[in-house]
């Protein structure tokens, strides 16, 4: 496809042709999207020559940008000033990405010739290192900025984001007017820094991208610059940019276009004529000035917040030879204005500035490569994979010309590598949930491309962790003092990974291999892939292996099985009665007449720690018993696709009792590997352990089987219960010994606790009971847990249990404490630390709980409370949560008692304390500190709306009188006067009516986007007919709008362009009505 672009601003309009290309979604592509680089290859379109040394000498800051000097006569060497004073480690901002200049701007043609030279050892002309340091150097020498480190991956206190994703991120609390006045980000005016970057899950991730085309990155980094609250605004950002990109980094001034926005008249918005006239006047000419309208040049952070026109600069990759080939490079922002939950657009107080460009894009231009994975930043990366897997060597092809996929696989690894080592350095591994999960997804398709695409040996994606440390660890210090915890976790999960992959593809191949040429592949295989927990493969790997392999899964039937275990999952929430495959009466009669014993369930308390601190499970073989129906029909033997009920002699998996949910996981027949028998839930019924399963294929009675669990769903169901009973010991240490437990439930996600008490928690109590859980976890204390005779247990002090009936011999669980002292009346142990009676499945030892938060409250009864909690890193996270909001909150208050110069600037406050008061009230945080920031929301809200009232009138007593100088008599005033809200008109209409008891008053307010407010009052006196609502009413409706009231006041709404037609409705019905 090709869109016609204007080109110019002004006279004669020629055409710039972008040409477009169409991007298959799933391999092979015969014509990939290339966002750039390919005519740089190309010998029509050589990359601009780079002197061998660019110069730079610093001059006077004082120095005119206008009359600056185009280059020193006698150069400097560029890299050694961009070194000095040492490498500087910083990191960058970026305003967001600009929208789609992108479809019309920063798109290629599609891969035509393709270069078949290998990589060169020959070192690059510029050093992606000295690239990074003169940009920092350059802002802080040269411009008085200062450098702040880049924050970490992992966002602190932003649920919204799994991962920081631009480098305005971190300093969103001065564009929202949040931030902490004490805080050293509070007198943050100019900075810049280079900030790492993830874009992968969520919103805006490249993950899918990566590999097939030349430019996407899961992690990048992002050079930015920032000026708040009005340090300087349009003209000082861009004369600096182009200072910086022609001056600095020699990039010819021919070789760059700029775009700016273009104005939107649906939003009121003008073109923004400021930037256009500062480009020209920078020099660059009106034919490579570009307008856009609000897609590609206005940019948001969000459906509300701050916002404002951008401005880009874009480089030609085909330097003046044929049609011009625009990649955007930078990316200034300028916040002016505030986007409000009902659409409309307000002018900030303060404005900013927010500037970022990809470090990786602008290396590939200063080193005049067509990609960036042809740069510094990963040749050595791509050099140390040939060597490492013996693959033919990287030639940089896509689509159809790349053959088996060798190229696409060299950039997967080389990208994911760095990916996975910056988040494991910041403190994000890959785990089942949320940002982990993502990192999960990143190492497995890591590992794919490696051993399947590029025969790497195992193991091998951890030996390229030093590798990554060496580019990047001079700039980001964390990777070189994690490098050895990064290798050994990347080496972990990739063997782990390894085992679940090879038996994967058995299991699909073996599959393929029974169906006939038009069959779709059965959604009970995948489902069992997927529903095998950690040694399973996740739903859309299994999609993306059959793709390849040409073919279609059974998406319906995987539609259907994935609602029934949603449904379930639902159910489990709030546990009732559920109905399911449960043995009933005649089953359990039939089972006993013919002597079969209960089923042996002790395996499922094998396990064990390992020396690194992780869990191992046992593998249990048993022996299938019986089989049953959906309808609870005894039968011999299932077929395929069939769900039914497992009877077996014994099991590993932990069947649904004690508030602790059931494991989940997958059965093999021994001797059979390749075929998954997914377990979705064990129940008890009696004694016997029923097994739910989907059979995808033949299962009969007799069958041995060999039994694994999820063991990531059953270690977070270890957590929770662990932590269930040091929060019942918590409470009985913070409320009083007589505090009881009223029952509990627990999943891998969270538990719920539901306990005795004589009024609600304070806030101070929930911190005490959340401070001795953090107290037990940090000594990291041994759990122990033993069998022992139920009378032993009857007369120990301080032991818990439940109203139950318990078995005999009776599983304790004791923590810190070893059972047989714990049990021993003289010892009093059991009154200072947790003993319950307890068959559920515990931690070794209290550290691995990592955190515990109390993040609900409420009664369920006079009398008792239900509390729910989260435990490790979803704890971690509530903290934070809880932390940036009581930052905001205290923000509020410090811009409160400052107080709001005028009505505008208030009500805006009192947005901003309803916009808290939402958010306190619906996050995931800490429940003691939601309840505080409550009240104190409460009391501030208050005060904000007091202020506006005092405001209004002020502003109304004015409106008023000038009114009145204009209006000397008459029963009837009909005008228009300037209000910021329904609110303060009708206040003037109230007042002017005080003022002239015997007139009539009608006043229009015209807003924003044609929309005008309308109140009035009618005079006491008049004739019955004549009523303030049908006033309103009358002329709203012209207007196209609504009005309500009463007989004496009223108000409502319109839109119209012609006010005094409106103005005549109203004069002509009162004049008429009187």
């Amino acid at each position: 496809m090709t869109k016609v672009i204007p080109r110019g601003i002004a006279g004669g309009v020629t055409e710039l042709v972008v040409k477009e290309s169409t991007r298959k979604q799933h391999l092979p592509q015969p014509e990939l999207e290339m966002r750039w680089g390919v005519l740089l290859r190309s010998a029509s379109a050589p990359a601009h020559p780079l002197p061998p040394s660019f110069s730079y000498k610093p001059k006077n800051k004082q120095t005119s940008l206008r009359n600056r000097e185009k280059r020193p006569s006698k150069p400097a060497d560029w890299q050694m000033w961009a070194e000095e004073e040492g490498a500087v480690k910083m990191a960058a901002p970026v305003a967001a990405a600009a929208g789609p200049l992108r479809g019309a701007i920063r798109r290629s043609p599609p891969w035509r010739s393709p270069s078949r030279r290998a990589l060169s050892s020959a070192p690059p002309p510029v050093q992606a290192t000295a690239v990074r340091n003169a940009f920092l150097n350059f802002f802080r020498d040269r411009h008085g900025h200062r450098l702040v480190p880049s924050a970490s991956v992992r966002p602190r206190g932003d649920p919204s984001l799994l991962f920081v994703n631009a480098g305005m991120n971190q300093f969103k609390p001065i564009f929202l007017g949040t931030v902490d006045p004490r805080s050293e980000m509070a007198g943050f005016r100019r900075v810049a820094n280079s900030q790492k970057c993830v874009r992968a899950g969520g919103r805006h991730s490249d993950l899918e991208d990566v590999g097939r085309d030349l430019s996407h990155h899961t992690f990048f980094e992002m050079l930015g610059n920032w000026a708040f609250g009005g340090e300087y605004f349009k003209e000082k950002a861009c004369s600096m940019a182009w200072e910086l990109l022609t001056q600095v980094y020699g990039i010819p001034q021919d070789r760059l276009w700029v775009s700016y926005f273009g104005g939107d008249p649906k939003a009121g918005l003008d073109p923004d004529l400021e930037s256009r006239d500062i480009w020209l006047s920078l020099g660059v000419p009106t034919s490579r000035v570009l307008s856009f309208g609000p897609q590609e040049n206005f940019w948001e952070m969000g459906d509300t917040g701050p916002c404002g026109p951008c401005t880009e600069i874009h480089y030609d990759l085909a330097g003046g030879v044929g049609e011009p080939q625009l990649v955007e490079l930078w990316n200034l922002v300028f916040m002016q204005h505030n986007r409000e939950a009902d659409g409309s657009l307000q002018r900030l107080p303060q404005r900013h500035v927010d500037t970022g460009m990809g470090l990786e894009r602008l290396v590939a231009v200063l080193q005049g490569r067509c990609s960036t994975y042809d740069t510094d930043l990963f040749s050595p990366l791509l050099s140390a994979i040939h060597q490492g897997c013996g693959a033919p060597p990287y030639l940089g092809r896509v689509g159809a010309a790349d053959e088996g996929r060798i190229d696409m696989a060299y950039r997967v690894v080389a990208d994911h590598i760095r990916t996975l080592s910056v988040c494991i350095a910041d403190g994000v591994s890959p785990g089942m949930s949320g940002a982990p999960l993502v990192l999960r997804r990143i190492l497995r398709r890591a590992v794919r491309f490696s051993t399947e695409v590029l025969q790497a040996p195992p193991g091998f994606l951890g030996s390229l962790v030093p590798v990554v440390v060496e580019t990047l660890g001079d700039a980001y210090p964390e990777l070189q003092k994690s490098s050895k915890q990064i290798a050994s976790l990347v080496s972990e999960n990739e063997a782990a990974f390894l085992a679940s992959l090879q038996r994967g593809r058995r299991i699909i191949d073996r599959t393929l291999t029974r169906l006939g040429p038009s069959d779709v592949f059965p959604a009970e295989v995948a489902w069992s892939l997927s529903m095998s927990g950690n040694l399973g493969l996740p739903l859309d790997l299994v999609e993306l292996m059959l793709e390849e392999k040409g073919v279609q899964l059974d998406s319906a039937g995987l539609a259907r099985l994935a609602q029934e275990e949603a449904q379930h999952r639902a159910r489990q929430a709030e546990p009732v009665q559920e109905q399911g495959l449960k043995l009933d009466v005649h089953s359990l009669g039939e089972l006993q007449r013919r002597g079969v014993p209960p089923t042996d369930d002790s395996p499922k308390y094998n396990y064990s720690l390992r020396p690194s601190g992780g869990y191992e499970f046992s593998t249990c073989e048993a022996q299938v018993l019986q089989l049953y129906t959906e309808d609870g029909t005894a039968v011999a033997s299932v077929g395929e696709g069939q769900r039914c009920g497992l009877l077996l002699d014994r099991t590993s998996f932990y069947a649904e009792q004690g508030g602790q949910t059931s494991d989940r996981g997958y059965l093999v027949r021994v001797g059979q590997q390749d075929v998954l028998f997914p377990v979705a839930r064990a129940h008890v019924c009696g004694g016997f352990v029923l097994h739910e399963a989907v059979a995808p294929e033949c299962l009969q009675v007799g069958d041995q089987v060999q039994l694994h669990v999820d063991e990531a769903w059953r270690l977070s169901c270890m957590e929770k219960h662990t932590a269930t009973h040091l929060l019942n010991w918590a409470l009985r240490q913070t409320l009083g010994p007589s505090t009881e437990q009223r029952g509990s439930h627990l999943s891998p996600e969270r538990l719920r606790f539901d306990v005795a008490t004589q009024a609600p928690l304070t806030p101070e109590q929930l911190q005490a009971v959340e401070g001795a859980v953090r107290q037990a976890v940090e000594q990291d204390e041994a759990v122990y847990m033993e069998e022992v005779a139920l009378k032993l247990t009857a007369h120990v002090p301080g032991l818990r249990s439940l109203d139950e009936v318990y078995p005999d011999p009776v599983r304790v669980v004791s923590v810190g404490v070893p059972v047989a002292h714990a049990l021993n009346p003289a010892s009093q142990a059991a009154l200072q630390a947790s003993v319950e009676l307890c068959c559920g499945t515990h931690l070794l030892r209290t550290g691995s709980i990592g955190d515990l938060v109390i993040i609900g409250e409420r009664q369920l009864a006079k009398g008792t409370t239900r509390l729910l909690a989260v435990t490790g890193e979803q704890a971690q996270q509530a903290r934070e949560v809880g932390q940036s909001l009581a930052q905001e909150v205290e923000a509020a208050t410090e811009r409160l008692s400052r107080g709001s110069r005028d009505v505008e600037e208030a009500h805006q406050l009192s947005k901003d304390m309803g916009r808290l008061t939402e958010a306190v009230d619906t996050a995931v945080l800490p429940q003691w500190q939601r309840r505080q920031l409550q009240a104190t929301l409460k009391a501030l809200q208050r005060r904000a709306n007091t202020a506006i009232r005092k405001l209004e009138m002020g502003r109304a007593a004015q409106k008023s009188q000038e009114l009145l100088k204009r209006h000397s008599g008459g029963p009837v005033i009909v005008d228009t006067v300037s209000a910021e809200s329904l609110s303060v008109l009708v206040k003037v209409v109230r007042q002017l009516c005080e003022q002239v008891p015997s007139t009539s008053v009608l006043l229009l307010s015209p807003q924003p986007l044609g929309r005008v407010l309308c109140a009035c009052q009618v005079a006491q006196g008049t004739t019955p007919a004549f009523t303030a609502e049908a006033w309103a009413l009358a002329v709203c409706s012209h207007m196209g709008g609504k009005a309500w009231g009463s007989r004496v006041v009223a108000q409502g709404t319109g839109s119209t362009a012609d006010l005094e037609a409106a103005l005549s409705t109203a004069r002509a019905y009162a004049l008429n009505q009187l």
